[in-house]
């Protein structure tokens, strides 16, 4: 086909980023309010009209084939510059208003994240947030999550991703156990203490410190363990063993004297830890509802650059 046709083929491009986003047709008909056989014919005509296999079709999944990767690129831009379109026609431009979807772990959402999304609801009065509050993956394109939180050293391709702040493992007591039990002074030290682990995987009985070019690789047990980070927070105060849980969340304790940090010349090298990035989908066209929760979360949020 020409590319003066694309008028013929705008409601079927349409269709094929809504399956490529949803990941299946059944998804992309229940949120377009149509039938699935509806949606399918649209994706069949668009592919005849381009000469293209766009999807590999499985009992079980779809598939974009290289080509229909290229065009869902080239799709989502359009359909991006669509809604632009539409909200300057509506006079919505510079005013967020609509719902976002923002996913993220659970302790740092309840922990970090909360409060500065009462505020934003309570600054944006014409903007509604849907929180996924979710400690596995998210895949924001699928899920249609416009916003996604991630600990981690390595942000994915082919997302922005926004760093929020730094995010540390710490190892902390109180200070009735540690008066009533040996000192810590080393990794290897922990063998001889009730530790308090998350206990999701065979690994987490097994603590890693890193000092310069030193690593030391410990295993842990305890009597109690527990994948809530508040929870072992709790257990540590009341003096059941030593705990790890993230910096975010012991600050407070900290500062009271309520627990103390342990082994703080090492770093405690787990997957639990890294930077807190916000991520979501690059364009040129970010709704400025998106684009203000972005915002205020980084201005929140995010720690200043040190000068060099």
């Amino acid at each position: 086909m020409g590319t003066n046709d694309f008028q013929d083929v705008m409601q079927e491009l349409v269709a094929f980023v809504r399956v490529a986003e949803a990941g299946s047709f059944s998804a992309a008909a229940r949120r377009q309010g149509v039938t699935p056989s509806a949606i399918s014919r649209q994706v069949a005509r668009l592919e005849k009209a381009l000469g293209l296999a766009l999807l590999q079709r499985t009992t079980r999944q779809l598939r974009l084939t290289d080509a229909g990767l290229a065009v869902l690129e080239h799709g989502r831009a359009m359909v991006a510059a669509a809604r632009a379109t539409l909200e300057v026609a509506e006079g919505h431009v510079g005013t967020p208003r609509g719902r976002v979807r923002i996913s993220a772990p659970k302790a740092f959402a309840r922990q970090v994240l909360h409060r500065p999304v009462l505020d934003f609801l309570q600054r944006f009065p014409e903007v509604d947030v849907h929180f996924l509050v979710q400690d596995r993956p998210v895949d924001a394109l699928r899920e249609g999550v416009d916003l996604v939180v991630r600990l981690t050293d390595d942000p994915p391709p082919g997302m922005v991703a926004r760093a929020l702040m730094p995010v540390q493992q710490w190892v902390l007591a109180s200070p009735a156990y540690l008066a009533a039990h040996a000192p810590v002074h080393t990794p290897e030290d922990l063998m001889a203490h009730s530790c308090i682990a998350l206990g999701e995987q065979e690994r987490d009985g097994r603590w890693r410190f890193v000092r310069g070019d030193d690593v030391a690789e410990v295993p842990v047990s305890g009597r109690y363990t527990v994948n809530h980070s508040e929870m072992r927070l709790a257990a540590v105060e009341a003096g059941l063993g030593i705990g790890c849980m993230p910096d975010f969340g012991a600050r407070e304790a900290l500062a009271a004297g309520r627990v103390v940090r342990l082994l703080a010349d090492w770093t405690f090298d787990t997957h639990y830890q890294g930077t807190a990035y916000l991520l979501f989908a690059a364009s040129r066209y970010t709704a400025p509802k998106v684009r203000a929760l972005i915002d205020h979360l980084v201005a929140v949020l995010a720690v200043p650059a040190q000068p060099g």
